[in-house]
């Protein structure tokens, strides 16, 4: 019988079970940042140890980095944090992309654009949107500060295996419609629950015709549908991608390199503990509507009454949520105000994201009393957005062009809502408060969508916007 990539992964990097039956992981790639690895650095200074393999380890800062005057955070324990880590790395050996680099950005963008990521490995790094790594048939997960701690230590971690959902989405997008689209679709499908115990892989020829900044976004957010992580199988658009980068395999030993990452490919005949099946063309442009990612709509749709929930739990569910996001049930999510659009975070703030978002934007601009801002995932993207004048196209339209960093995704920086700013995000969670404000609201959106918001000053259609002809895709 056949097996999956995870299954393959796993075996490799099993080191041996222990005594509650959790399998003792080799981690093959170790990323870390500013704000989980103090204290997990703290721990091994303590016991007197030294990081075990430093050059499996790399670091940046991304968090709490501030988006204007990187240089000279006006948070003093920001300023701490980023001294700290740069004291670690030193001390212990790590590479470190810092701010003087030209190579810093968020982790995740990182990773792939340095060639760190790569197929068949154990990717851990002390964020919850690790599964990022995964588009590059990885099984890479997000860890807690002491899981930090093991990895910089023994390089393994104690972990539970996992059952493996294939959710295999075939067809053509509709024009309009994209990969931000395609995951948001799937959680609200399969819910905000529905991945525990499970890994994620995504499959079918979407996948397949896919490109890696397409794949990544939906492996990123792989958690918010539960799942402790998200993968594609390995193929030749993974390793040309790959190919050149500073930490990918040189030409000398790329064939080899090549039919080892090959092997990990899930077998034809292995087998899922579960399989769904979703048609491209069901999907539309989606959006967010209440406090949790899988309460999503596609944009022609009406928000969810209360009254018409199928339990007592789901009705104060939606209550709750059209509570705090100060909208009615049973209206359609067009025409809801906003006073902020984002475009960035490790979901959507790569070269790809910025190109097709200023293809749209170029001559429109940000409706008055939007505040706008776009911040590219990485130092090198925003080189590369400036070197194809993508940045004067946002520039112009109204946007402010930022410094690279995690920005208004969290808003552990000086990135924040104010008071009950209604926020049209490219990024990845709409929880209470997540983007720095208490009563802040927050729709997750693609960021063709979001430019959509930004001009219209409203949550719209894009396609309508921008005069997108939706089309017919392929069954």
């Amino acid at each position: 019988m056949g097996k999956t990539l995870y299954q393959k992964v796993w075996d490799a990097h099993s080191v041996g079970t222990l005594e509650d039956g959790r399998t003792q992981l080799f981690i093959g790639t170790h990323l870390i940042h500013e704000v989980t690895s103090p204290q997990a650095f703290g721990m091994i200074r303590d016991l007197g140890l030294k990081v075990k393999y430093p050059h499996r380890t790399f670091a940046t800062v991304d968090h709490i980095v501030p988006t204007i005057d990187q240089d000279a955070p006006a948070d003093p324990l920001a300023a701490e944090m980023m001294e700290a880590l740069r004291k670690n790395a030193d001390d212990f050996g790590v590479t470190y992309f810092d701010l003087a680099s030209g190579k810093q950005g968020i982790v995740h963008v990182v990773g792939p654009e340095q060639g760190i990521t790569q197929p068949g490995t154990t990717i851990a790094c002390g964020d919850s949107h690790t599964a990022t790594h995964g588009a590059f048939g990885a099984i890479a997960f997000g860890i807690g500060t002491t899981q930090v701690r093991d990895v910089l230590a023994t390089q393994t971690m104690a972990m539970e295996k996992l059952k493996v959902r294939r959710i295999e989405v075939n067809g053509s997008l509709r024009p309009g419609v994209y990969a931000k689209d395609v995951t948001l679709h799937i959680i609200r499908m399969l819910g905000a629950k529905g991945g525990i115990g499970y890994a994620y892989e995504y499959a079918g020829t979407t996948f397949e015709n896919f490109s890696m900044e397409e794949r990544m976004t939906v492996c990123n957010m792989a958690i918010e549908g539960g799942a402790r992580c998200g993968y594609v199988n390995p193929d030749n658009k993974t390793f040309e991608f790959l190919r050149g980068r500073p930490h990918a395999p040189g030409e000398e030993d790329w064939n080899d390199a090549v039919a080892r990452w090959e092997s990990f490919a899930s077998d034809p005949d292995a087998e899922y503990d579960d399989v769904v099946i979703i048609n491209a063309a069901d999907i539309e442009p989606t959006v967010t509507w209440g406090i949790s990612p899988d309460q999503g709509i596609g944009i022609g749709e009406s928000i969810p009454d209360p009254a018409n929930a199928t339990s007592e739990a789901e009705r104060s569910s939606f209550q709750e949520a059209l509570d705090y996001m100060q909208l009615p049930g049973g209206t359609p999510i067009k025409g809801v105000k906003i006073d902020v659009a984002f475009i960035g975070s490790c979901t959507n703030g790569r070269l790809s994201d910025f190109r097709e978002a200023a293809r749209y934007l170029q001559g429109h601009k940000v409706a008055p009393g939007v505040k706008a801002i776009a911040v590219p995932g990485s130092q090198i993207t925003a080189t590369q957005c400036e070197q194809e004048g993508l940045d004067k196209i946002f520039e112009e339209a109204g946007f402010e062009w930022r410094a690279a960093g995690c920005s208004m995704c969290l808003a552990m920086n000086p990135d924040k809502l104010v008071g009950d700013q209604l926020c049209a995000s490219s990024s990845n969670r709409n929880f209470k408060g997540r983007q720095g404000s208490a009563v802040g609201r927050t729709v997750l959106m693609s960021p063709v969508m979001v430019c959509a918001a930004a001009v219209s000053g409203e949550i719209t259609d894009a396609r309508e916007v921008f005069q997108v002809d939706p089309g017919t895709a392929a069954a």
